[in-house]
């Protein structure tokens, strides 16, 4: 498999950790677009949101989960954090593996206007 992200989680490419748990890992961006930006994704690879299945759903709630210990260890949880999934290509995907990007550190503006 040519996926980035699989190759970050097998450990054949760096990345600066933040949280690693059995189903989920969670490092930092390598080009932050907020002060705190640190991108969230099931080991297991599922190319995007509209691939989550029944049998692989819980790994939603292990990024959730993920994302509140990520926002307490970075200090944002209680000021506030933004947690961004871009399905597909007109919702700005980039990389097909599910990852959730958790984003503060300062105040965040409206995304849509």
């Amino acid at each position: 498999m040519d996926c980035i992200f699989c190759k970050i989680v097998e450990g054949s490419i760096p990345s600066k950790k933040v949280l690693e748990t059995d189903t989920v890992l969670a490092f930092h961006d390598i080009n932050p677009a907020a002060p705190v930006h640190v991108l969230i994704i099931p080991k297991q690879h599922i190319a995007t949101m509209n691939d989550v299945t029944p049998e692989n759903a819980s790994v939603i709630g292990d990024i959730a989960l993920a994302a509140q210990q990520v926002a307490e260890q970075l200090g944002i949880k209680e000021r506030g954090y933004r947690l961004i999934n871009n399905c597909n290509e007109e919702g700005g995907q980039v990389v097909y593996h599910l990852h959730i990007h958790l984003l503060g550190g300062k105040k965040m503006g409206e995304i849509l206007k």
